[in-house]
C-alpha cells in the first residue's frame, strides 16, 4: 500500500523547477531554430565562399570578388562585389547550398533581402530555388531601385512550388554594370509569430508545449568558448543583425569524428531574441556569462584578476539591458530594439562547468559586484562538470561556505547512476544553498549512436532520478536537460531531447519525460511513501506527489523499473473529497532500446487511460518498465 499525505506542504514547488537549457551545439542555432537558410549570408565564414558555388558559362577575370573592409566595417568587413558585362539568363550566378540543404515547402512564401550599393543601373538579380533532379521548384527577381555610394536594403518574395528537404538556391546576375551585395538573406514567411527574421515554429512550439520555468541560454560550454577570444560575448550580439560579428562555433571541430567546419556562430539568434523567446514561452530568463575563464579542457586560459572588470561589467550592463529603464544606457538599447518594457531577469550563472581556486577567486569579485547593485538578484555558481568527484566536492564545500544562491551540478552519467541517485538529495540540507540540476542526461552504451541513443532506457531512468529531484523540491530549485536540439545530418553530441531535419522535429523519449513533469510540476509537495520510506528504487519503484492547488489535482508520478507486471494500491490522506474519476498518463515500450524517429515521432509518448477513485483509494497495474502521470481532481 502506497500511502499519500495531501496536507497543506511547506515545501512550495518553484515556477523554476523544470526549465529547457538552450546551446549552440549541433546547429541547434544556426541551420537549427534561426530560421535563416543561407549559410555563410554575409561571407564572413573562414573561407569566404564556404556553402557557396559559382556559376558561369564562361570565366571572366576579377566578375566576383569578395572584398575586405576591415578598418571601416570590422564587424562584417566583407561583401561580394559582382561586375558583369552583358550578362544573359543562365551566364553567371551563386548558389547557396544552405544548411545541409534548404527545408522548402510547396505554397509557402519565401522573403528574400539583400544589403547593396550600386553606382549606376543596369544589373538585375534573379532567383531560383532548385529542387532534386535539378528542377526549379520556385523563382523570382529583384531589380535593385536605388544607386548612389551609399548601402541600400531591398526585399522581395516568391512561392515554393514543391516540398523539398535540400533544396538550393541560385541568385543569377542579369545586364551590365557592378553591384555590390552583403547578409543575402533567406527566410520562411512562417517563423514564429510571423517575426521576420525570426525562429522556426514547429522547434519554438515543441519548447511552448513543454511549459519550461525557465530557458537557460547560450549554454554550456559555448559560455567558456576554446580560448577566451572565442568565449561568448553577449554585446557582439544584440542591435541590427548586420552589424553581429560572425564568430566559429566551438563545436566546430571540437570531435574530429564529427568534425563541422561550416558551423559558425551569426548570432541572428542572439540575447535580446532568447530574452523574447523566454518572454513568448512563459519562461524565466537565465544567462549564464563567462566568468574569465576559457573552457578548462581546452586551454583553460584565464583573464588576470586585474583585468577582470570588464567581464564584471558585462556582467552589470546584461542586468541593465534587460531590466534597466529606457532612459538607462543599455535599457535604452533594449527599448530601441522594439522591447520598451523590462524583460525582469532575476538570475544569472556566473560561469559553467568551470571549477578550482581560480573559479572562486573570479566568483568572488562577480558576487561583490551584482550583490552591491543588486541585492536580491540570484547568482548560479558552478560546481565543475561532474557530480561526485574530488573536484566536484572541494567547490561544494566552499561554495556553501560563501552561502551562495543556487549550485549548478551538471551529470551525463550511464542509467545505473540515475538509479541508484535518486535519493540524492534526500539527505541534502533543507536551508541555505539551493541546487540547480543544470545539465543532466541518462548516455547508453557507448556502441549506441546518434538519435539511437535516446531510447527508453535512457528516458525511463530520467523519470526515475527527476522523480527525487521534485521530491526534494525544497532543494532543488531548478532542472533542464542537455542539449536540447540536435540536427539529424549535423549533430556533434548525442543524445539530444528533441531530433530535426529541415523540414520537420520530434520528440524523444526523453522529451515526453520531461513534458510531463514540466507541464504538472503542481504548487506544492505531496508525500508519497511506502512502508513509511520515500521510494527510490524499493521492487524498482520510483515515486513523488504534488498538489496542484490551482488546478485542483493530486498528480503522482511513479516508475515501474522492474520487469513485472505490479499492482499499486494507494491510500490519498485528502481533507477534501476527490472526484470518482481520474487520469492516467502512461508511458512505456516494447524494449528498452526502443525509440521514437521521424517516421514514427510518437511510439513511445504518453497515452491516456480513465482511472476509478474510490473512499481515497486507488488501484493501479504498472506495466514492466513504465512511466505513469496520475491526475486525481479533487473539489
Amino acid at each position: 500500500m502506497f500511502n499519500i499525505k495531501t496536507d497543506p506542504s511547506a515545501t512550495k514547488i518553484p515556477g523554476t523547477l523544470w526549465g529547457v537549457f538552450f546551446e549552440d551545439i549541433n546547429f541547434g542555432a544556426d541551420g537549427g531554430i534561426y530560421a535563416e537558410l543561407i549559410k555563410n549570408r554575409s561571407f564572413e565564414f573562414t573561407k569566404p565562399l564556404m556553402g557557396w558555388t559559382i556559376q558561369h558559362k564562361k570565366a571572366t577575370e576579377g566578375e566576383l570578388l569578395v572584398v575586405n573592409r576591415k578598418d571601416d566595417h570590422p564587424n562584417n568587413p566583407r561583401y561580394l562585389q559582382v561586375t558583369v558585362t552583358n550578362s544573359q539568363a543562365g551566364s553567371l550566378g551563386i548558389t547557396n547550398e544552405g544548411f545541409k540543404g534548404m527545408g522548402v515547402k510547396k505554397g509557402l512564401r519565401y522573403d528574400f533581402s539583400m544589403l547593396y550599393r550600386r553606382t549606376t543601373k543596369g544589373i538585375k538579380l534573379r532567383f531560383e530555388l532548385i529542387g532534386k533532379d535539378n528542377k526549379v521548384i520556385g523563382q523570382g527577381e529583384l531589380p535593385p531601385d536605388i544607386s548612389g555610394q551609399k548601402w541600400s536594403k531591398q526585399s522581395t518574395s516568391f512561392y515554393a512550388t514543391e516540398t523539398d528537404p535540400k533544396a538550393k538556391l541560385t541568385i543569377w546576375f542579369e545586364g551590365t554594370g557592378k553591384i555590390d551585395l552583403d547578409m543575402l538573406s533567406l527566410f520562411p514567411e512562417d517563423t514564429w509569430m510571423k517575426r521576420p527574421g525570426g525562429l522556426r515554429a514547429d522547434m519554438v512550439q515543441m519548447l511552448a508545449d513543454m511549459k519550461p520555468g525557465f530557458v537557460r541560454f547560450p549554454g554550456g560550454c559555448i559560455v567558456e568558448g576554446i580560448d577566451l577570444a572565442n568565449r561568448y560575448q553577449w554585446k557582439k550580439t544584440i542591435g541590427p543583425v548586420e552589424e553581429r560579428q560572425t564568430m566559429i562555433n566551438r563545436w566546430n571541430t571540437e570531435f574530429p569524428h564529427r568534425a563541422a567546419p561550416d558551423y559558425y556562430q551569426t548570432f541572428g539568434l542572439g540575447f535580446f531574441e532568447y530574452f523574447q523567446l523566454s518572454e513568448d514561452i512563459g519562461a524565466e530568463p537565465l544567462p549564464i556569462l563567462n566568468c574569465g575563464m576559457a573552457c578548462q579542457f581546452n586551454t583553460a586560459e584565464v583573464v588576470a584578476l586585474e583585468e577582470l572588470d570588464p567581464y564584471v561589467q558585462d556582467a552589470l550592463d546584461l542586468i541593465e539591458f534587460a531590466n534597466g529603464d529606457i532612459n538607462s544606457k543599455w535599457g535604452k538599447v533594449r527599448a530601441e530594439m522594439g522591447h520598451p518594457k523590462a524583460f525582469n531577469l532575476k538570475m544569472m550563472g556566473v560561469g559553467n562547468e568551470n571549477w578550482g581556486p581560480q573559479y572562486l577567486e573570479r566568483l568572488k569579485v562577480f558576487t561583490a559586484a551584482i550583490k552591491a547593485k543588486y541585492p536580491d538578484f540570484k547568482i548560479i555558481a558552478s560546481s565543475g562538470t561532474d557530480p561526485d568527484s574530488e573536484r566536484f566536492h572541494f567547490l561544494n564545500d566552499k561554495l556553501r561556505q560563501l552561502n551562495t544562491d543556487i549550485i549548478d551540478e551538471h551529470y551525463y552519467r550511464p542509467a545505473d547512476w540515475f538509479l541508484k541517485n535518486a535519493g540524492r538529495y534526500d539527505s541534502y540540507p533543507r536551508n541555505g544553498c539551493k541546487v540547480f540540476a543544470g545539465e543532466y542526461a541518462v548516455h547508453a552504451d557507448k556502441t549506441i549512436v546518434g538519435s539511437e541513443r535516446n531510447n527508453w532506457q535512457s528516458a525511463i531512468a530520467a523519470a526515475a532520478f527527476m522523480t527525487g529531484l521534485e521530491r526534494n523540491a525544497a532543494v532543488v530549485e531548478m532542472a533542464s536537460y542537455a542539449p536540447l536540439f540536435a540536427h539529424i545530418d549535423a549533430w556533434q553530441w548525442a543524445p539530444d531531447m528533441i531530433w530535426v531535419d529541415n523540414l520537420k522535429c520530434y520528440g524523444t523519449p526523453d522529451y515526453y519525460v520531461q513534458k510531463l513533469f514540466s507541464s504538472n510540476k503542481g504548487t506544492e509537495l505531496a508525500s508519497i511513501l511506502f512502508e513509511e520510506k520515500p521510494l527510490t528504487g524499493q521492487n524498482g519503484l520510483y515515486a513523488s506527489a504534488v498538489m496542484d492547488r490551482k488546478g485542483k489535482e493530486l498528480i503522482v508520478k511513479i516508475v515501474n523499473h522492474s520487469d513485472k507486471l505490479q499492482n499499486a494500491n494507494f491510500q490519498i490522506d485528502h481533507a477534501g473529497k476527490f472526484k470518482s474519476s481520474g487520469l492516467v498518463e502512461e508511458m512505456t515500450g516494447n524494449s528498452l532500446v526502443e525509440t521514437n524517429s521521424f517516421n514514427l515521432p510518437a511510439t513511445i509518448s504518453p497515452k491516456q487511460t480513465p482511472v476509478k477513485i474510490k473512499a481515497g483509494q486507488l488501484n493501479l497495474t504498472l506495466k514492466p518498465y513504465s512511466f505513469n502521470v496520475i491526475k486525481v481532481p479533487f473539489n
